[in-house]
């Protein structure tokens, strides 16, 4: 395990930067709805863990519990695209400018999956499952 894993913030709290942002996130967490949030920043400022400490308030501890997938999407003109998915079982990770010109094929796809899937724990504290893209800024 890399050094920067293992002393990654796991936790809202735990987050020293920018308390008032994550008392926010922590009580938008406590309820039912959530709503659709975009992020940014400059790299390096902390927006992935961010939303892992997020992600955990939301859903506990199994959003750790990762997998790695590489899907394989075949355009209309019969193109095979390769993509890296992350993925637990309450959200999904994805950089779809890795797929070029072909971006808004691979969101589509995955959104459409999703969306025809229910949640694995039907005993979890939220129904919702997060889409979590990288790099949005540039599709």
């Amino acid at each position: 395990m890399l050094f920067v894993d293992k002393y990654r913030p796991k936790a809202l709290s735990e987050l020293h930067y920018h308390q008032d942002l994550s008392k926010r996130l922590s009580s938008l967490a406590d309820h039912e709805d959530f709503p659709h949030i975009l992020m940014y920043g400059p790299s390096g400022a902390g927006k992935k863990t961010r939303i892992a400490c997020l992600l955990r308030e939301l859903y506990g501890p199994g959003t750790y519990k990762l997998k790695i997938d590489q899907r394989v999407f075949v355009t209309p003109s019969n193109r095979k695209i390769d993509v890296n998915i992350v993925s637990s079982n309450y959200h999904i990770e994805l950089t779809p400018s890795d797929a070029g010109n072909y971006d808004r094929l691979v969101i589509q796809d995955i959104l459409k999956e999703i969306a025809q899937t229910q949640n694995v724990d039907l005993n979890a504290k939220h129904r919702f499952k997060v889409v979590v893209i990288n790099e949005a800024d540039s599709l």
